[in-house]
Parts: structure tokens; sequence; C-alpha cells
């Protein structure tokens, strides 16, 4: 199957075709952190009435910090060169850029796991390496030697008592993203990344819709 039927058959398949049981309380109230207008419209697509929070790149815009139960979703970018783009990462754990490990919520995790294979896709459970800007060049394959699968800049910044987090890989070791990217408006004034804003506009939706049916898929209904 070639790489544009594989997203194909993913994003075509029914995310509620399996009645999972919810991994949180009935009374527990899920936040979905996301860092962009794209990926938090790709939830509120799967899930018009979920507690979306658009944080900002880094949570730049969160003006308070979510607690109770936090699922992170969205796209990251890949520190392997065997990660193509597409690829689903549930970490366990998470490395905060203080250097601290955060450990995400067995039960999320596994509610996730399942909700990737369920909609065809096999996710990557290693670390997530949450970093204060983007991971370019021999940086990148410094952190995946160090058993670190993907990057982001949101994760590692979360204090609340349950987290997990969904990614789906966009950029990689073999397509890497201009720093620039970090603010995006600046970013498309400049012509060199106008190549990539082509390629960001193809695939980005693409990776963030993936994230968000593993997430809605996930929490139940």
């Amino acid at each position: 199957m070639s790489e544009t039927k594989g997203w194909l058959a993913v994003l075509m398949a029914n995310p509620y075709t399996v009645n999972e049981r919810n991994p949180t309380s009935g009374s527990e109230t899920i936040t979905i952190v996301v860092a962009t207008p794209l990926e938090a419209n790709a939830v509120r697509r799967e899930r018009p009435n979920a507690a979306v929070v658009e944080s900002g790149i880094g949570l730049a815009r969160l003006r308070e910090r979510p607690r109770g139960t936090v699922v992170v979703c969205g796209v990251a970018g890949g520190l392997r060169n065997d990660l193509p783009t597409g690829t689903v990462l549930i970490p366990h754990r998470v490395r905060r850029p203080d250097g601290r490990e955060l450990e995400c919520d067995a039960e999320l995790v596994s509610a996730f796991v399942a909700s990737a294979r369920r909609l065809g896709a096999e996710p990557v459970l290693d670390a997530l390496l949450t970093a204060a800007g983007i991971v370019n060049g021999a940086a990148r394959l410094e952190w995946a030697a160090r058993g670190y699968a993907a990057v982001d800049m949101e994760t590692g910044l979360i204090e609340a008592q349950r987290v997990a987090a969904v990614r789906v890989v966009l950029d990689t070791p073999a397509h890497e993203l201009s720093t620039d990217w970090v603010h995006p408006m600046r970013a498309m004034l400049k012509p060199w990344n106008w190549p990539q804003a082509a390629w960001l506009a193809r695939e980005a939706p693409r990776a963030a819709r993936l994230a968000a049916r593993v997430v809605a898929q996930g929490i139940g209904q």
C-alpha cells in the first residue's frame, strides 16, 4: 500500500466503530491541549464538545495551567530516521526541558494505543522530548541515541495530575523544517520558506487530524 493510501485508510476509518471504556471517571473533565489553530480545529471536528485549550507554541499563550487530566494532541518532530511523517507516537514518558521526567498516565496511554491500532496505525511508545526550540541537524540524532523518538515544545511543560500525549510525526531528519517556523507568520514573510510552506499545507492537516482521531476515540464517548 502506498503512503498516500495508508493515510487515506486511517483517515477514512470510523473512529466510533468500537465503544471503548472511557479511561476517566464519569465526572472527570479531560482538557485537550493543542499548540495551533490547525490542531485545535482538528480536535473540534472529531469531538465538538471537547474542552480544547489552544496554548500556542511552547504554551506561549496559555494564561492558566490546566489541572486534572490533560491530553496534549498534535504534531511533533521526528528524531529517528526510521519514523516517517505520519508515525503515531504515544509516549510512556516525556523529558521536560529542565531534565526531569514526566511519566504519562498508564491508563490513558493504553487507551490511545488501542485507539491508534483500531485506526490501522501501529503507534511508537518510546519517549518524547520537550525542547525549548526546534531541534535540527545533529541534535536530532543525539537525542534519538538517548532513546527519544520525537520532539515537541509543550507536553513536558504541563503540570497536572494525569498527563498523556498523542503526537503524529510531521518533520523528520530527512525533511527538516527551518527554525523560522517557531513564529509561523514571520516564516511566511521569507521567500526561502515558501517551499516548506507548501509541504506543510499538505502534510500538517493530515497529521493533526490523525492525532485528533486517536484522541477522540481513545477517550470514549
